[in-house]
């Protein structure tokens, strides 16, 4: 299975070094040994200079929005990888960072003995600033590799503002995209030499995570606690078996409703690299999942298109014009409700519906499909701008949402404020033309009093 050009990047120009000691595969986002174009790269490239494989999974405590929740769902996918590679023709470096900067100076120090750097490419939160200030330290050659979904990310330079516009070019251009999937093991029939340990002095001084690790003992925010949903590729498996097996085929019909546990859960596992979304459609494609493949290839990889295009993807001033046209146009309308981003956090507001969506997420880390609309409309319609509403979405969502701080995720946030949707009528107070949402109108078409009574409290 041969990786495609369009997938691979050089980072820097640095040359290869084939004199030095082995290859290195720098995980960062592709967190799964599984359906992953970068671990095959990095085996290839292996392979090919005939050098040991190291796997260095970092994870810092210094990143925006670090928590217990977070945390513990990436550490759930060190184990399970450190299981998985027990046994196979790698090292595998999971490190866990005790305090801020401690981890500094590691990839550096593994790349004056790396032959070549492999990363995964992903355009959203700190990671792009990442490599990219890595690139420019290191004295040999860094690839990154795109391994986020079934169109590459530089299949096309263009933006695309609807999906109705991104469906027409995928039904154009995706088909030869589908044929060219990773490897679903990438170390079947491989032989590499073996690099039974790091060089003494580089292991003392950043040690390989013991399991399990303290949390407690960690530099990270302990007041968002972890939720009930475990990380990692093994759990992702799990949860995607159940999906085919009990969920998929009322999908389309109980996905909308908040008493009904009908979504698929991956989001979670996509966003962590857990779960490939090459193995979900491999899994989906023949089983005439439409409604679910929808979600898949258009919407997600619609919003993997503007995050890789555009380094403001997170800014309002990335709202098409109509948005920000009609939004202002409504700036100054009265707001008889309001609240505070405090108000918000703590499910303080007037409104039972929205109270339950809020307590979801900080206690699931997650809100109902529909019911997430409905939360970031409120939001909207409840704050002293679209400015500050934006803000108040983005903090909450990043803070406690397991599948925040990704291009999916922001698209739902900006969809809100009319990304990929068209002007509505009649032009509302607040709104403007931008699609409006109630509770009310929820209640009326969805079933949501045990939804209400279930996430009463954020006790």
């Amino acid at each position: 299975m041969v990786i495609p050009d369009l997938r691979l990047d050089a980072c820097n120009a640095q040359p290869l070094r084939p004199e030095r000691d082995f290859v290195l595969y720098w995980m960062i986002a592709a967190r799964r040994t599984r359906w992953n174009f970068g671990l095959q790269r990095a085996i290839e490239r292996a392979r090919e200079l005939r050098k040991p494989l190291v796997v260095l999974e970092p994870l810092n405590a210094d990143y925006r929005w670090a928590c217990d929740r977070f945390h513990r769902f990436v550490i759930d996918g060190m184990e399970a990888n450190h299981r998985a590679l027990r046994g196979k023709p790698a090292l595998y470096h999971p490190y866990v960072e005790p305090a801020p900067g401690h981890g500094k100076g590691l990839l550096a120090a593994l790349s004056k003995r790396a032959c070549l750097i492999v990363t995964d490419e992903y355009p959203c939160f700190m990671l792009p600033k990442l490599v990219a200030a890595a690139a420019g330290k290191v004295d040999v050659r860094l690839e990154q590799v795109d391994s986020n979904g079934l169109l590459p990310l530089r299949a096309t330079e263009k933006v695309f503002l609807t999906a109705a516009s991104f469906r027409r070019f995928l039904q154009k251009h995706l088909g030869p995209h589908l044929a060219e999937t990773p490897a679903p093991d990438p170390f079947r029939g491989v032989r590499l030499p073996r690099l039974r340990q790091l060089p003494e002095e580089l292991g003392r001084r950043w040690p390989a995570a013991r399991f399990p690790v303290d949390l407690s003992r960690l530099p990270i925010d302990h007041g968002v606690a972890p939720t009930s949903t475990r990380g990692g590729q093994d759990e992702a498996r799990r949860v995607l078996e159940r999906f085919l097996r009990e969920r998929l085929a009322a999908y389309a019909e109980e996905r909308n409703e908040p008493e009904r546990e009908g979504s698929s859960g991956f989001s979670p596992y996509l966003h962590f690299g857990h779960l490939s979304a090459h193995e979900v459609h491999a899994r989906l494609a023949k089983r005439h999942a439409d409604a679910f493949l929808d979600q898949l290839v258009t919407w997600r990889e619609l919003g993997f298109n503007l995050c890789s295009k555009r380094p403001d993807y997170d800014q309002y001033r990335s709202l098409p014009l109509w948005c920000r046209t009609t939004l202002a146009e409504h700036a100054r309308d009265p707001r008889p409700i309001r609240y505070s981003r405090d108000e918000f956090e703590s499910a303080a507001t007037h409104d039972p519906l929205w109270n339950a969506a809020q307590v979801q997420l900080v206690r699931e880390g997650r809100i109902h499909n529909y019911l997430r609309m409905v939360w970031g409309k409120k939001i909207l319609e409840w704050s002293e701008s679209p400015e500050a509403a934006l803000a108040t979405m983005i903090e909450l969502n990043n803070k406690y949402a397991l599948d925040g701080r990704d291009p999916n995720s922001y698209s739902g946030i900006f969809w809100i404020l009319g990304r990929y949707d068209r002007a509505w009528g009649p032009v509302r107070p607040v709104f403007g033309k931008i699609r409006y949402m109630s509770s009310e109108n929820t209640a009326r078409k969805f079933r949501v009093k045990d939804y209400v009574a279930r996430y009463a409290t954020l006790r």
